[in-house]
């Protein structure tokens, strides 16, 4: 029996999770499934519920759940060995005082990138210029930490053409898509903050891009995220560096929602395919 907590995926049995934790009957549902489809949107206890009940959940949130934030896709980046921008991590203020002399002594020259552990699709991510710009976002980061919401890291500032390179991870599916910055004053390239997409991806930096995302993946059991890579300008070979993972991601540039779902069932059958189960019954 396959079973969907996905709202726009239509199953033998359906159920909803949403505003709530999982209970008894939830856990006698999933037991009782040979499949179980969950949201983008799933709680860490539905999943970990699914994947004690169940031995085939998709999208797998392994990695999602035991890195989490910001400061986890920093740790799994170095326990796979990626590349990645130089890094350090605060767990809270009292850390980073204690590491920097009070913030005398930040370990990467300005600009520098400052990304709070919590956030994506560019909100909560700084490019620092100076020790004026750090002071005023240190007084937030207290303020923030008090109501309960804390981590930081202090990241090596990469120039990098003021793109980014998005990689949509569906399945077996790899979209990959920059999202340019066309204003020299702006710093992020996401589409929310003026970022353009061109899905004119050069052949090298398509098949590095790749290559560096099956790694992860692989590695790491991802098969649905949108993951963002950067090439630095300043080097001789085609190698990017990951930035972050978004397990909620945006649409746009894969056409829109309705392409996304197309895509997303899609995905799902293909899953049922590989675990040696009829997609019969499924529909979207």
């Amino acid at each position: 029996m396959i079973l969907s907590y996905h709202p726009c995926i239509v199953a033998e049995r359906n159920a909803l999770c949403a505003g709530r934790l999982p209970d008894e009957a939830d856990l006698q549902l999933l037991k009782a499934a040979d499949a179980v489809v969950l949201p983008q949107g799933c709680s860490r206890q539905l999943y970990e519920m699914a994947r004690s009940a169940c031995p085939n959940v998709w999208p797998s949130y392994d990695a999602r759940f035991s890195h989490p934030g910001k400061l986890g896709q920093i740790r799994l980046f170095r326990e796979l060995g990626l590349a990645h921008p130089e890094s350090e991590l605060y767990p809270d203020m009292k850390a980073f005082q204690e590491r920097t002399c009070n913030g005398k002594n930040l370990p990467f020259d300005f600009p520098l990138v400052l990304k709070l552990d919590w956030g994506g699709e560019g909100d909560c991510v700084f490019r620092i210029d100076d020790e004026a710009a750090f002071r005023a976002v240190a007084a937030n980061l207290q303020i923030w930490e008090k109501s309960g919401q804390a981590g930081f890291l202090l990241q090596r500032y990469i120039p990098c053409r003021n793109r980014t390179l998005r990689v949509a991870v569906i399945q077996d599916q790899r979209i990959l898509y920059w999202r340019r910055q066309i204003d020299p004053d702006k710093f992020h390239a996401n589409l929310d903050k003026g970022g353009l997409i061109d899905p004119e991806v050069e052949g090298d930096i398509r098949n590095a891009a790749r290559e560096a995302i099956d790694s992860l993946c692989q590695s790491a059991g991802i098969n649905l995220a949108g993951i963002d890579l950067i090439f630095p300008e300043e080097q001789a070979q085609t190698t990017p560096l990951f930035l972050e993972i978004n397990y909620f991601f945006g649409r746009k540039g894969l056409g829109g929602s309705e392409v996304y779902y197309r895509l997303l069932i899609g995905a799902v059958r293909s899953w049922l395919g590989s675990i040696g189960m009829s997609d019969a019954a499924l529909c979207h």
